[in-house]
This record gives C-alpha cells, sequence and structure tokens, in this order.
C-alpha cells in the first residue's frame, strides 16, 4: 500500500449556500466550478477546481463551519494575496511562524477556516 495523492479536501457548507461558495470561491478565490456528478449534485453543494486544487463543498445539516480543521492553500506571494484579498473585504490574519513558510487564515462566506502559505 503507498498513498500517492490527495484528490480532494471537502468543506461543509449549509443548505442554499452555493451563490455565496461561488462568489468566494470562484469569483475571488479564481478556481473554477466544475459539474458535480449527477447523483451527487442533487444534494446540493458545489465542486473548484485550480491548480493542483480541488475543494469539494457539500451541504451538512445542521451546519457547523470548520474552525480548526482546515485546507492549506499554497500561493505564490502571500503580500501580494493579503492585499487582493483585502479589496474584496476578507480579513486576513498572521499566522504562526513555521519554518519555511510564511501563513496566515481567512475565512469562507461560512466560517470555515482557510490558511494560505508561501514558501520561503
Amino acid at each position: 500500500m503507498g498513498i500517492v495523492g490527495l484528490d480532494h479536501v471537502q468543506l461543509a457548507m449549509p443548505r442554499d449556500g452555493e451563490a455565496d461558495a461561488r462568489s468566494f470561491y470562484g469569483a475571488v478565490l479564481g478556481l473554477v466550478e466544475v459539474p458535480k456528478p449527477a447523483d451527487l449534485a442533487k444534494r446540493g453543494g458545489c465542486w473548484f477546481v485550480g491548480d493542483g486544487v480541488n475543494i469539494h463543498l457539500g451541504v451538512e445539516e445542521p451546519f457547523r463551519a470548520a474552525a480548526k480543521a482546515h485546507p492549506a492553500l499554497l500561493v505564490d506571494d502571500l503580500a501580494a494575496t493579503r492585499e487582493y484579498l483585502a479589496t474584496h473585504g476578507i480579513k486576513f490574519s498572521e499566522g504562526s511562524p513555521l519554518d519555511g513558510y510564511v501563513r496566515g487564515d481567512i475565512h469562507d462566506p461560512f466560517g470555515n477556516r482557510i490558511e494560505l502559505m508561501q514558501k520561503l
């Protein structure tokens, strides 16, 4: 046995949150929405992809945002990303030191934590 990669990360969202998900993950983060398989689409939610990133949002009831568990997305320029996010009203919190990285956190419209990391 050997793990060879990571296919996707799934985050929870409340029912009928697709428009907010599209605005944040698509319009702001620049990920592309891809169709969910028909059997899964009837449950709600959205799937997004980018370079080496697959994020699935699924409806969870009752909904509870992930405050600790999170995806960590690599960015090429954290300072520029932070400035860009500020223009969209997205708050950025500095991360604690981690050898080889600068990092910080943002939250999606549902309160899920997302870590942003830049390799030094």
